[in-house]
């Protein structure tokens, strides 16, 4: 039996050329890439020394690369598109860990050493199936474990796990990635939007729902669909990128609801934030106050310890964010004050706060303290982050300098959470910042 090769032009990556399919074994084979700077010791030895890798791809997402060195034979590295614009390079290893060489001065073994033609088969992995027998639930399991190998912060990959968990493998998870349809997809996404927000439910017990009706609660619901679909759609191209199916179309074809991220409006007044401090419990009260002082999330200040405050330099270091990433927020002279008390006397390796705080235990006690300090509606915990964001912004501190505080990458969530100020600031705001040119009117008397 004879195949035809067909030539596929994928829009992200036109150089690639589509696999062609193995009759004896049902799976499909990747080409050889051919590079003339690459495939052949006699070309390489034409390249310049440089750190920088010559890369070269190989198929959709996937590029291998060769470091030529001062001395001594070349590398062999792999570079992976891990979404979001970003790519991952990594030395080509053998088993016990040692650096994949070129054969730029010895024949190839076939695990040390390694021709182009076998590096290129080293960097793809092992030859799999296609999406033919690969589900739903194989791609998000395996971009669980991606999420983990890169480093992604705990809150991340567990918000993704139980988004997985409650919204795609119940409706998505036994089906072929080959049968998904951007229609099939349109209609999951809807039914999430129209499912009311689900409640926290006993295990072996029927799902518990919120009953909320309204235009605001269709525009939260449509904002959960969102962001589950953002999951799911990562999940769908991490599979598409490692080879797991030839094509794309079916969930690039679908979009987000439009304008449902409408930002949250409440905070509580300074007033308001001393009567919920006083009205905490003794236990609570200094995560409360904490929160206030910095504007960090929850799970950031349970995760603080003693040797994070720095009293010298009047700032608090988190170390791990919802992003992943560090930053150092930095105190008001009322905020340093309240750390120093906290801290006074006490082993740097020790818990910030002595309660072990857990994931929800902030739930119940904020709202009891709203009770008692006449907050209504009652707040969330996350709204004291909204507090200390909208009463600096009103106090005049810059957009980027508030970002960074909070660790945002740049001011559009502010932008975005925080241009909601009430019109007597904007009002003075203007005209406290907006140009004048000195020009005086004339002398004109208008014709009544």
């Amino acid at each position: 039996m004879r195949y035809k090769l067909s030539t596929v032009v994928h829009s992200r990556f036109p150089a690639y050329i589509g696999p062609i399919l193995d009759p004896t074994q049902g799976i499909a084979v990747p080409r050889k890439v051919r590079d003339a700077n690459l495939e052949n010791r006699t070309a390489r030895s034409r390249l310049p020394v440089r750190h920088k890798p010559f890369f070269r791809l190989i198929e959709p997402g996937l590029h291998l690369g060769y470091r030529k060195l001062a001395s001594g034979p070349g590398t062999w590295l792999v570079r992976r598109y891990s979404g979001g614009g970003r790519y991952i390079v990594q030395n080509l290893r053998t088993a016990d860990g040692a650096l994949v060489l070129a054969d730029d001065y010895e024949d190839a073994d076939g695990e040390r050493v390694l021709t182009f033609a076998q590096a290129q088969r080293t960097a793809r992995g092992p030859k799999r199936p296609t999406g033919g027998a690969y589900t739903v639930a194989d791609a998000v399991s395996d971009y669980l474990q991606f999420l983990e190998g890169d480093g992604r912060s705990r809150h991340s990959i567990r918000d993704t796990r139980a988004r997985i968990k409650a919204h795609v493998l119940p409706r998505l998870g036994n089906l072929k990635l080959t049968a998904l349809t951007a229609d099939r997809l349109r209609r999951w996404r809807d039914e999430i939007a129209k499912t009311p927000a689900r409640l926290r439910t006993r295990d072996g017990e029927q799902q518990k729902y919120r009953q909320v009706t309204g235009e605001d609660a269709t525009r939260a619901r449509r904002a959960t669909a969102n962001r589950t679909w953002t999951v799911l759609r990562a999940a769908l191209s991490h599979a598409f990128y490692e080879g797991r199916i030839d094509s794309d179309i079916a969930w690039r074809m679908v979009k987000p609801f439009r304008r449902v991220d409408a930002s949250r409006v409440h905070y509580l007044s300074v007033a308001e934030a001393r009567r919920l401090i006083n009205a905490c419990n003794l236990d609570f009260r200094p995560l409360v106050h904490a929160a206030l002082q910095t504007g960090c999330r929850y799970g950031e200040l349970t995760r603080l310890q003693v040797r994070d405050f720095n009293r010298d330099a009047g700032t608090v270091h988190v170390r791990q964010s919802k992003s992943g990433t560090a930053r150092h927020v930095t105190l008001t002279s009322e905020g340093q004050a309240f750390f120093s008390q906290l801290t006074a006397g006490r082993s740097g390796d020790t818990p910030m706060f002595s309660k072990t705080w857990g994931q929800s235990h902030q739930i119940r006690r904020i709202r009891e303290a709203c009770e008692r300090a006449k907050i209504e509606p009652a707040i969330p915990f996350h709204a004291l982050r909204h507090t200390w964001a909208s009463l600096a912004v009103m106090n005049g501190m810059p957009l980027m300098i508030v970002a960074r505080n909070l660790g945002h990458r740049d001011v559009r969530m502010c932008e975005r959470f925080y241009s909601h100020m009430s019109p007597s600031y904007e009002t003075d705001a203007v005209r406290r910042h907006a140009p004048t040119f000195g020009i005086k009117p004339g002398k004109v008397t208008p014709i009544r």
